[in-house]
């Protein structure tokens, strides 16, 4: 797999400007679609379809669950990019691939991201199938310097050193209360903290345990690399984390998280993910 460490500006901007002619929209709000959830897709009316292959420098995700396609069209209301299937760490890209498409859409007009993953559970409050607004994360691979901030500052598209304390939305996390209430959700809608590792293998028992002393109360494997750059850009964000399992979190058990069951869940619990977020669009400014 051929790879790239650094892409430049105009790199970028070609890719952009490339999608926009192949368009008739003018997207202000992107949409992350994790693993099984790419059926919020569905809810866009007049869309136009891109698959990855297709559009100039973009990586092509390899991960079951994820269509591998861009979904171009109108979202109640909101004229929107729908990302069907992410790429990450473990399929062996650098971080800036992985980021790849957050500056490509800032660059289209893009205003506002709503990311979306699949978690496992370390909140012993959460159930299987719970949606958790994410209001802050942990970035693990950070720590170790994975960051797509890493390398040679592009002023263009923010500033070297950048707050990461006010990540996450506050006035976009009151609308998806609020989302949640008209529609119903309250008993399975929660606030937590979202921690990333880098994958593709799950967490051990030990790992669990720090992760929850840590003050983590989910725990995945995306998400994070794209939250850093749309802020880097001056993105709003949002992010919702479907709890597709419970971690493990006990030697004595036999239980042993598998995608099959994360992808179960994310089918099961789909269709009231998409009226949220589609609630919540409405919603946006």
């Amino acid at each position: 797999m051929e790879t790239r460490e650094q892409y430049t500006y105009d790199e970028y901007k070609e890719t952009a400007d490339w999608l926009l002619a192949a368009i008739r929209i003018r997207p202000k709000v992107a949409v992350i679609c994790g693993s099984g959830l790419g059926g919020l897709a569905d809810l866009l009316s007049d869309k136009t379809m891109i698959p990855y292959e297709k559009i100039p420098r973009f990586p092509k995700s390899t991960v079951p669950g994820h269509a591998r396609k861009l979904v171009f069209g109108e979202l109640n209301g909101k004229q929107c990019i729908c990302m069907q299937g992410r790429f990450h760490f473990y399929e062996g890209y650098p971080v800036n691939e992985v980021t790849f498409p957050i500056r490509v859409f800032h660059l289209m007009g893009v205003e506002s991201l709503i990311v979306t993953n699949a978690a496992g559970g370390l909140n012993e409050q959460f159930k299987v199938g719970d949606i958790m607004f994410i209001n802050d994360h942990i970035n693990l691979p950070g720590f170790a310097g994975l960051n797509p901030l890493r390398g040679s500052n592009e002023e263009r598209f923010g500033v070297r050193f950048l707050c990461m304390s006010d990540a996450y939305d506050k006035a976009f996390h009151q609308m998806a209360l609020d989302s949640a209430q008209e529609l119903g959700y309250q008993d399975f809608v929660r606030d937590g903290v979202y921690c990333m590792l880098a994958g593709p293998s799950y967490e051990t028992v030990a790992e669990c345990r720090m992760l929850k002393m840590l003050g983590a109360d989910a725990v995945g494997m995306s998400t994070v690399p794209e939250v850093i750059l749309a802020r880097h850009c001056g993105m709003r964000v949002f992010g919702i984390s479907l709890i597709t399992n419970k971690v493990v979190m006990d030697y004595s058990s036999q239980a042993k998280t598998n995608h099959k069951e994360v992808l179960q869940t994310s089918r099961d619990r789909a269709e009231a993910l998409q009226r949220l977020i589609s609630n919540l669009v409405g919603k946006m400014d």
